[in-house]
């Protein structure tokens, strides 16, 4: 079905292949970002799932390497919430070390310190280290990653860590017991950066509609403006956008018409428990930030809980400040 609704409305590509959008917003944060990083230190990248965090990211890295002045280095651990300085440090010296023969990564501490310095000396380049979905790392090893910094920079290297995660990992860092790496750490915001969401939509088409084919052939302007009122986030846009094609090309209809959205959007898109999903709040994360139970936070996320302690969620949810209204 999906190879025939792209024939259907003359895409010849699929929408997930667009391309890289860039406003006037992204090239500021990528300036910004790409810039700092040459000077080391603790940098946050923060946006709701889909917004574009990884793809910007991607891109400073491929330049990065492209200029060959900064060493790159990634941690692929999976499992963010048990990651440690442990698990840092070697990602650290598997990037570090690919050109020395028989390293074997040190595996106690003051001896892997003293190691990675030497390294790190040895290449005499910045190094960055990028850190995803890092909305799950525990407060501790957060406060470890400013000694990492604190640690080389004693000694003349400069190395920035660059941690790019959902809402909660800047509000994490701006909680009075992580004061101690907050003052360190510059926060970017790229929530906002996509600008105006009809041009948006406009532009995805465009990038993959068969030449000669526009936009308005495919969806009105009316469906457009539905999707840009209900959705936030660029991948949210492409997945119920290719939702609502291929309802369309089951129905025979074209172009899209707003009654197709509608019926494409589910019903709690923008609900409680989903605006705080998309902030990286998952069900656990959301029992912590209260201070409650499961049955309670589960009462209070489906509106059902009728005692004084719905106040104080409600005070608790506003002060993360990530909804505009609860």
């Amino acid at each position: 079905m999906y190879i025939e609704a792209n024939e259907f409305f003359s895409l010849n590509k699929p929408l997930t292949e667009a391309g890289y959008y860039e406003t006037d917003q992204h090239r500021r944060l990528y300036r910004d970002l790409k810039g700092l990083i040459q000077t080391g230190g603790i940098f946050a990248l923060t946006g709701m799932v889909g917004s574009g965090k990884t793809t910007l990211l991607h891109k400073i890295q491929t330049e990065l390497k492209k200029e060959g002045r900064i060493i790159v280095s990634r941690s692929l651990a999976t499992e963010k919430n048990t990651l440690t300085i442990a698990t840092i440090f070697v990602a650290l010296f598997y990037d570090l070390s690919q050109k020395e023969k028989d390293f074997k990564i040190p595996t106690t501490g003051e001896k892997r310190e003293r190691e990675l310095i030497i390294l790190m000396k040895k290449y005499k380049k910045p190094v960055a280290l990028f850190i995803d979905e890092a909305h799950d790392i525990h407060g501790r090893t957060l406060l470890r990653l400013k000694r990492i910094i604190e640690i080389v920079s004693s000694e003349g290297c400069k190395l920035s860590i660059i941690l790019a995660g959902h809402p909660k990992l800047g509000n994490s860092l701006s909680t009075a017991s992580m004061e101690e790496i907050a003052a360190r750490v510059k926060i970017f915001k790229i929530d906002e950066a996509v600008g105006n969401k009809e041009k948006y939509i406009g532009w995805l088409l465009k990038q993959c509609l068969q030449e000669k084919v526009k936009p308005q052939d495919i969806i009105t302007a009316e469906a457009i403006e539905r999707l840009a009122s209900a959705l936030i986030t660029p991948l949210q846009i492409e997945y119920y956008l290719t939702k609502a094609m291929h309802l369309a090309y089951q129905l025979g209809d074209k172009p899209i018409q707003k009654d197709i959205i509608d019926q494409v959007l589910i019903p709690d898109l923008n609900s409680l428990s989903a605006k705080l999903a998309r902030s990286g709040y998952q069900f656990s994360a959301v029992c912590d930030l209260l201070g409650a139970t499961p049955k309670e936070a589960r009462a209070f996320l489906d509106g059902k809980l009728t005692t004084p302690r719905r106040s104080e969620f409600l005070q608790k949810i506003h002060s993360i400040d990530i909804i505009s209204e609860v």
